[in-house]
């Protein structure tokens, strides 16, 4: 009736043949997905330096406190990706791309914004997750050398608040949003 040499189930390798099938898959999303990224931190880096050149155009009287602002911008750029993005690699090489288009385009904010001493005061009110908003502005009031004054804290809050809001937008508009 039937002949077993009529059926063919299989190539002559086929365990080779899907894994090649499956690692092709998987450096094509990938690749995007490192495209994405690369795109996600340019973006950003954009958005961070339209803000600095425009929001604090008004404020040259204490370029100390513009400073400041630039290390929290920076920072919560930092912090949100991390947070928000899909994964670690995607969010280090966002923020990978967002340093180094600042270098690129902007030497003078990327070296102010590498200040390791600012980014380890607000990393310390960072990780306690408890009332982090507000810990954050009170790390940016005594960073302006104002500690305690509850306009400067306020002002560091909201600056936290604000561009991280921004920094999510850009993620979800990249499809590299955490799904929850």
């Amino acid at each position: 009736m039937f002949d077993d040499k009529d059926i063919k189930i299989a190539g002559n390798k086929p365990s080779e043949q899907i894994k090649n099938a499956k690692k092709n898959s998987e450096s094509v999303l990938t690749q995007a997905r490192i495209a994405a990224a690369k795109n996600l931190g340019k973006n950003i880096a954009v958005k961070f330096c339209e803000s600095v050149n425009t929001a604090f155009a008004d404020d040259s009287t204490d370029s100390q406190m513009l400073i400041q602002r630039q290390f929290l911008l920076s920072f919560t750029v930092s912090v949100t990706l991390d947070e928000f993005c899909i994964d670690d690699s995607a969010a280090g090489i966002a923020e990978k791309c967002f340093l180094d288009y600042l270098k690129d385009n902007s030497p003078e904010l990327f070296s102010t914004c590498s200040d390791t001493g600012a980014f380890s005061f607000y990393y310390l009110a960072y990780r306690r997750k408890i009332e982090v908003e507000r810990r954050i502005g009170q790390t940016f009031a005594m960073l302006c050398a104002h500690d305690g004054d509850p306009i400067y804290q306020e002002l560091g809050e909201v600056l936290y608040c604000w561009f991280s809001s921004v920094v999510k937008k850009e993620i979800e508009k990249s499809d590299l949003a955490k799904i929850e």
